[in-house]
């Protein structure tokens, strides 16, 4: 079966509690699940082979630009093949050795994680590793982050008043969110903001607190954008949603962010709805020799990569001595929950859990 999943080849046109792990049938079920949407992956484009080969859980608009003018500056040809992070995931792990991937450009750690404990990733360079602070990267050096994305609570202005705004993130199975909360939950942040409730409070809360959000009439959406889009139209009062979907948005119209209807409310002491996830990047182990997939990975983290990410996608850049966007809070300055990035590796007892709550089929 094929699906929507895009393949793109770059021309050289000018880019807290104890951790449960997912049942084998959980994981059987989305990994067959997610393999049968990602069928049709591993045909040939008909087109002389590249010099690498990415599989991307990043959107083509997204990081597409940033691989052509990789291609334009170093004459490497990349085969770009885009899905959804899950998806990616699940393909790699069905592929095993047998994979044409190079390297996996990942939304979020959770799914780097379940990847690397697959046995698939190599150890990456120290080299590059010395480039990303400790707790963006992976404990056995199998990934490394590339940009940080934060978990936030986007709300209309006309609609919600400042003293309305949730403490916390459990605060918004409250009565007065019914009807009025837009959620993505086949989102890959989604899923691993549901994994990081699961690690710092267990998997009982995390199921209570799903079962509430299903129970309080949520407005399903298929992703970030649009509940950011519709809240600024006054579509809908509220959502959980990334931090950059705001500046995304007000770029697009030309506006300044203050300009906009949307706003964004940052959760904090530690709460898990202010969750500082990465997007990342792992080198599968067939490529170890691939100097090139090196040189890919080393561009994206290098001061053009991470600039093009402060200053297109509104995401943090992780090396020092590149700023993020003017209008964004200094990380330093948020109380991030404690969570450790390498324990967001069950991705698939999430999925599991998210559809079990009702807000997927």
């Amino acid at each position: 079966m094929r699906t929507n999943l895009r393949r793109s080849t770059a021309s050289t046109i000018g880019n807290g509690a104890p951790r449960k792990t997912a049942p084998r049938t959980a994981t059987a079920a989305f990994l067959a699940a997610a393999v049968l949407l990602a069928a049709g992956l591993t045909a040939c484009s008909g087109s002389e082979p590249k010099d690498v080969t990415v599989y991307s859980g990043r959107t083509q608009k997204l990081v597409q630009p940033l691989i052509d003018e990789f291609t334009k500056k170093t004459g490497i040809t990349v085969d770009v093949r885009y899905g959804t992070t899950a998806q990616m995931a699940a393909q790699l792990q069905e592929e095993g050795d047998k994979s044409p991937a190079d390297v996996f450009l990942s939304q979020d750690a959770g799914a780097l994680g379940a990847v690397a404990k697959a046995g698939l990733l190599a150890q990456l360079p120290a080299e590059l590793l010395a480039k990303v602070p400790a707790p963006y990267q992976h404990t056995g050096g199998q990934w490394v982050g590339v940009t940080g994305r934060l978990r936030v609570f986007a709300y209309n202005a006309d609609q919600v008043k400042p003293a309305e705004l949730p403490k916390s993130v459990l605060d918004v199975t409250g009565p007065q969110w019914k009807g009025r909360l837009g959620v993505a939950p086949t989102n890959a942040s989604f899923q691993t903001f549901v994994t990081a409730m699961r690690v710092q409070h267990g998997d009982a809360k995390a199921r209570e607190f799903l079962n509430a959000i299903k129970a309080n009439e949520p407005q399903i959406r298929d992703n970030n954008i649009v509940i950011v889009g519709e809240i600024n139209d006054g579509k809908l009062a509220a959502g959980l949603v990334n931090h950059y979907y705001l500046f995304e948005k007000a770029a697009e119209l030309g506006l300044s962010p203050d300009q906009l209807k949307v706003k964004l409310h940052y959760f904090g002491d530690g709460d898990t709805g202010g969750l500082l996830n990465v997007s990342g990047l792992g080198l599968l182990k067939k490529a170890t020799g691939n100097d090139k997939a090196r040189q890919f990975m080393d561009y994206l983290l290098g001061a053009d990569g991470q600039t093009y990410f402060a200053t297109k996608t509104f995401e943090y850049p992780l090396i020092p001595g590149v700023p993020a966007a003017p209008g964004l809070p200094v990380l330093a300055d948020l109380k991030i929950p404690p969570i450790n990035l390498n324990d967001l590796d069950t991705l698939a007892a999430s999925v599991e859990m998210i559809k079990s709550s009702g807000l997927t089929s």
